[in-house]
């Protein structure tokens, strides 16, 4: 079992930036992937960032790609995602999730930040 709790949302204006957390407890959080989505309003839930067990490898939405940052650090059980350049395209609800059985088959997912960004 994982448990995956995220924060760091909140209300930012476009241009403007936002790092969000996912800490993690439960599983040895180096031993799988951790992965970023999002769910905007009326949308489906889509595909953000991911990153392998040890960081050396990532992943990007091409909506997103130079803009955000995957990252994580082991010691803290904590995986992040730094996102700059906002826009209000951005505004969705932010879930983490982890790949504890296969590689980037996310089974464990938290309950989700909201992140909104106004014009």
């Amino acid at each position: 079992q994982v448990q995956l709790v995220e924060s760091g949302g909140g209300l930012v204006q476009a241009g403007g930036s936002l790092r969000l957390s996912c800490a993690a407890s439960g599983r040895t959080f180096s031993s799988y992937a951790m992965g970023w989505f999002r769910q905007a309003p009326g949308k489906e839930r889509e595909f953000v960032a991911r990153i392998n067990w040890s960081g050396g490898r990532t992943y990007y939405a091409d909506s997103v790609k130079g803009r955000f940052t995957i990252s994580r650090d082991n010691a803290k059980n904590t995986v992040y995602l730094q996102m700059n350049s906002l826009k209000p395209e951005d505004t969705a609800v932010y879930y983490c999730a982890a790949a504890t059985s296969r590689e980037y088959e996310f089974d464990y997912w938290g309950q989700g930040t909201q992140v909104t960004v106004s014009s």
